[in-house]
């Protein structure tokens, strides 16, 4: 099949483009620049296309978006229990109808994401309802066009990186953080936002909150 990845470059969407291309499939990355401050995380996806030799698009959005508090230094169960002051309404909403539509124009059979609901999340748009009901529109929208297949939505964090090491992805080949730090010897994650507290439970199987 042709597979559209939605790919940022970040642990589970790397973990569906290798899977899909470890399948057989005809793999296309798609990225979606929003001006986001953590883009470093482009690069990172890029770099794994490059990698992988698959093709990579991006597309480029002039969204005004609102700005959002980032978290820092929150225990597992803080995190656990709200949802993120760094929400941003109706993004996956976004984000799978951009996907849908270039998706349809490529002729691809199914869109990839790696959304996931189990462990901290929280995020209305990451639930298995709101996965439902896009299915649903997008089967009125593009009578007999490409299927949305999100194959990560119930695995945990810790089974996600168990998954990656599977694969062959290093703990270091994906980008989570939304702070980064920038200094002479380049680009290191915060530790400190929620991001990089979800980074070290996938791959540790705990947190700093935790300990």
């Amino acid at each position: 099949m042709k597979i559209l990845v939605l790919h940022s470059g970040g642990l589970d969407s790397t973990v569906c483009l290798i899977e899909a291309i470890r399948e057989g499939h005809d793999v296309v990355s798609l990225g979606i620049d929003y001006g986001q401050r953590h883009r470093i995380e482009m690069e990172y996806a890029q770099r794994q296309c490059l990698k992988y030799g698959v093709s990579r698009k991006v597309i480029r959005l002039e969204w005004d978006k609102p700005q959002r508090e980032l978290p820092i230094k929150r225990s597992a169960d803080e995190i656990r229990r709200a949802v993120s002051t760094a929400f941003l309404p109706g993004r996956n909403l976004l984000f799978f109808s951009i996907a849908c539509v270039e998706a349809a124009g490529i002729g691809a059979d199914e869109i990839w994401a790696g959304i996931n609901c189990i462990d901290f999340s929280g995020y209305p748009d990451c639930t298995p309802s709101f996965v439902s009901a896009f299915q649903n529109a997008l089967l009125a929208a593009v009578p007999g066009g490409p299927k949305l297949h999100v194959p990560l939505l119930h695995k945990t964090k810790p089974e996600i990186a168990a998954i990656a090491k599977g694969l062959g992805i290093g703990r270091g080949e994906t980008w989570s953080c939304y702070r980064p730090k920038f200094h002479e010897n380049g680009i290191s994650p915060c530790d400190e936002c929620d991001a990089c507290v979800l980074h070290q439970f996938a791959w540790e199987g705990k947190t700093k909150g935790d300990l």
